[in-house]
């Protein structure tokens, strides 16, 4: 058989590519490799900053001392905001990947997080109101939608046996934008320097992303919206399964990643730099574990890496109640970075179960080859786009769940308990519905089961 050739063409709009195959090994062998690589590469690039622009209010709040007359539960809520306009955009970045082409929204996306790095520029200063810093925060929102139409674009790139690997690699490399502005705000509050200064150096890395995204990605003509794959993802069981699943991955890790230095500073009285000094550990460490999530995936099945890391994230959940209790800010600290690796590795695995389950659906239809693979991709691109935005509503359940907690009990002992029982149902619902054996009936894994007695669920 002749593998197609991958023909870039100009066209209105940037560089096209008319023929693409990534499930063709001679294909994929000869030419689809390096055009997948270097169109991840420029897309982790942009969804980097993508994430840091959307968590910037998490350092901007450590920067707000008393003369800015905020209290602990108006910095949580501004927070919070950021994280809910995150999530909403998500869904209408998975769509634009298609209506524009990936290189193309890339370029849009990029250029979009001026808007808000700019308007907090203008405004960080004492007197300014706290509705004003309110808006600035859910313009933040828009780098939340970057991973979106990231993770969409990248998945239309990559073969099903390299998916785990690509798509962990590529959100990795996004969550990674976390800790690195926490990590410039500490050289920032280290150099006696203000928040404009964090915020400086960020405008022209936005601008750099943009054109290199220009100059070096490319759109595949073959990816189109599909309103009827959409309309089958909503009405799947398994889309929200693994959006609820996914508020307990990566919804824990955003949520942690906003709250964990306000609740240093709020609980354990930490001064901005204190609390710099270890808040960007827990993402840094979340972010570089994702790709080993996929990978663990691809290797022994993401239904059981999941199951058991929601386990361990129980387990670390419950360490940190004790330590909240006990005020023993070493332990704290210790144990939520344990958590915030914790929350990356799953990640990885949750997210490789996406297109292993449409895959497999396809085939208990009776799909094969290249119509069973092709199903699997309209599938899984309709549903990672709502998964990942109701996933990252986790994180806006996770701030106002401290929100409440420091405003009735005055720590966040209450939503660490509250998080322990959630991680325990997650645990629950992923062994009942893709690891218990044999599948009863009531249970949305019972299709494939039925109409192949060798495919399990287990395998995705």
């Amino acid at each position: 058989m002749t593998a197609p050739s991958s023909s870039i063409a100009p066209r209105k709009g940037g560089r096209w590519i008319e023929q693409w195959d990534p499930e063709d090994e001679t294909f994929w062998k000869e030419t689809g490799e390096k055009v997948a690589r270097r169109n991840l590469f420029f897309s982790v690039l942009s969804e980097h900053i993508g994430f840091s622009i959307w968590t910037l209010w998490s350092v901007m709040v450590l920067f707000m001392g008393p003369e800015y007359g905020l209290t602990p539960a108006d910095k949580f809520f501004i927070i919070s905001m950021a994280t809910l306009v995150g999530a909403i955009v998500r869904v209408p970045y998975t769509f634009a990947v298609a209506r524009f082409g990936g290189r193309n929204w890339t370029i849009i996306a990029a250029s979009m997080l001026l808007v808000p790095t700019i308007a907090a520029f203008i405004v960080m200063e004492p007197g300014t109101s706290f509705g004003t810093f309110l808006v600035c925060a859910m313009l933040a929102g828009v780098g939340g939608g970057n991973f979106a139409s990231s993770m969409t674009n990248i998945n239309s790139f990559f073969p099903l046996r390299k998916k785990g690997w690509a798509l962990g690699l590529n959100a990795g490399g996004g969550n990674i934008g976390v800790p690195v502005v926490q990590l410039v705000a500490l050289a920032v509050i280290g150099a006696s320097g203000g928040p404009r200064v964090l915020l400086g150096i960020y405008i022209p890395l936005i601008v750099i992303a943009a054109v290199l995204g220009a100059m070096y990605m490319d759109n595949i003509t073959s990816v189109k919206n599909d309103t009827g794959a959409a309309k089958e993802a909503v009405k799947d069981p398994h889309t929200w399964i693994m959006s609820f699943l996914y508020i307990g991955t990566f919804g824990s890790f955003i949520g942690y990643s906003f709250a964990f230095g306000l609740v240093l500073q709020t609980q354990f009285g930490r001064t901005p730099l204190e609390s710099a000094y270890v808040t960007f550990i827990g993402p840094l460490l979340g972010s570089l574990i994702r790709p080993v999530g996929g990978w663990l995936a691809d290797k022994y099945g993401g239904a059981k890496i999941t199951l058991w890391n929601f386990v361990a994230m129980g387990a670390a959940t419950a360490v940190i109640v004790v330590a909240s209790m006990e005020e023993s800010l070493p332990l704290f600290t210790t144990a939520f970075i344990v958590l915030f690796v914790l929350t990356g590795l799953g990640n990885g695995s949750t997210f490789k179960m996406i297109p292993g389950i449409f895959q497999a659906k396809a085939v208990a239809m009776g799909l094969e080859g290249e119509e069973a693979a092709s199903y699997g991709r309209r599938l899984s691109g309709a549903s990672m786009g709502l998964i990942g935005a109701v996933g990252a509503v986790g994180g806006l359940g996770i701030n106002l769940a401290f929100r409440q907690s420091f405003l009735s009990v005055g720590s966040g002992t209450g939503a660490f308990v509250a998080f322990l029982a959630f991680y325990a149902v997650c645990f629950a619902v992923t062994w009942a519905v893709y690891l218990r054996r044999p599948a009863a009936a009531e249970s949305p894994a019972v299709t494939v089961s039925e109409a192949k007695p060798q495919l399990s669920y287990a395998e995705v």
